[in-house]
């Protein structure tokens, strides 16, 4: 069964990716059966910003509870199927290094037989591929129309480059940028230096290059630029899970929503990633963004100047 049956209207920004049930151990706790996901954590960001549609599979043991959180939000389910079976489910552990999450146990469930079939009235304006499947992300490139949306960006993983790597290369042509951790950068590229690595993904394709470097910050690329920006600092982090997921909504939902992609613009969308990400951090699961405003955000992110400026 589905609840994707007819044409919808399409939201300035469409993510596809995974939603899912999490078991989350940190030094700080641990919590089972916690609200996580890629598409999760990347559409309530950007939902700060703008109207966003959720594409992605649960299975019908997806409770109630956590698809009215989705709801609380600028968020659209209609895309949100249903299948017969269990959600994805992934069981992690984070040690003294909260940048390394240890996986102790991945079940794909419905995830396996996960085929997005967009049935929006026109393309969007904004699009991002979280992490999923590469073959699934040409799909969907497909199925929008490329020439139709005005931003595509994408997210990967360290599996997907190992198994996938072709694929992901034809991902790369047909992108405009992509968001990606420095360990997996490396691994993609072959390249030690940050900064030689990004040079050759933008050789791949997409012209704007994001690294994530967890709790040491994040690097902006375009053809002609370079920007380098830290993480906010924080005495109290609980969970990591999704910090990479709220970073990159926070600035594709910034970005959709101001619609300028010049590259002062892109310097502001990863500063509002960062600040975004630094709440995330502070709770399990989706916890401390259920708990955020947009007033906060823009606090935060004045503190993170003055941080920042010298």
């Amino acid at each position: 069964m589905s609840s994707v049956d007819q044409k919808t209207k399409v939201s300035p920004l469409v993510v596809v990716g995974t939603v899912a049930i999490d078991d989350v151990q940190t030094p700080f706790g641990s919590r089972e059966s916690v609200f996580g996901g890629s598409a999760s954590y990347f559409s309530y960001a950007a939902s700060f910003f703008t109207q966003v549609s959720l594409v992605a599979v649960v299975g019908e043991d997806f409770p109630n509870a956590f698809r009215d959180v989705l709801a609380e939000q600028n968020i659209d389910l209609s895309h949100l199927e249903v299948a017969s079976g269990k959600t994805f489910h992934w069981k992690g552990k984070y040690e003294d290094d909260l940048n390394t999450a240890h996986t102790l146990d991945t079940q794909l469930n419905v995830l396996l037989e996960f085929n997005p079939k967009l049935k929006f009235q026109s393309s969007p304006e904004f699009l991002f591929l979280a992490n999923i499947d590469p073959t699934l992300q040409l799909k969907v490139l497909d199925q929008v129309g490329r020439s139709k949306v005005k931003f595509v960006a994408c997210d990967t993983m360290n599996f997907w480059i190992s198994n996938k790597k072709t694929e992901l290369l034809e991902v790369l042509k047909k992108i405009d940028c992509l968001v990606i951790n420095d360990g997996e950068a490396r691994q993609l590229t072959g390249q030690s230096n940050l900064i030689r690595a990004a040079k050759d993904i933008q050789n791949a394709g997409p012209s704007v290059v994001i690294i994530k470097k967890g709790e040491h910050g994040a690097l902006l690329f375009d053809r002609a630029n370079f920007f380098a920006l830290p993480a906010y600092p924080l005495e109290s982090v609980f969970d990591p899970t999704g910090a990479g997921d709220s970073f990159a909504g926070a600035v594709v939902g910034y970005l959709a929503k101001s619609k300028d992609l010049g590259f002062n613009n892109l310097k502001s969308a990863v500063a509002y990633g960062a600040v975004t990400a630094s709440f995330t951090v502070e709770d399990f699961g989706l916890e401390r963004l259920r708990r955020l405003d947009q007033g906060q955000i823009e606090e935060r992110l004045k503190l993170f100047k003055k941080i920042c400026s010298f």
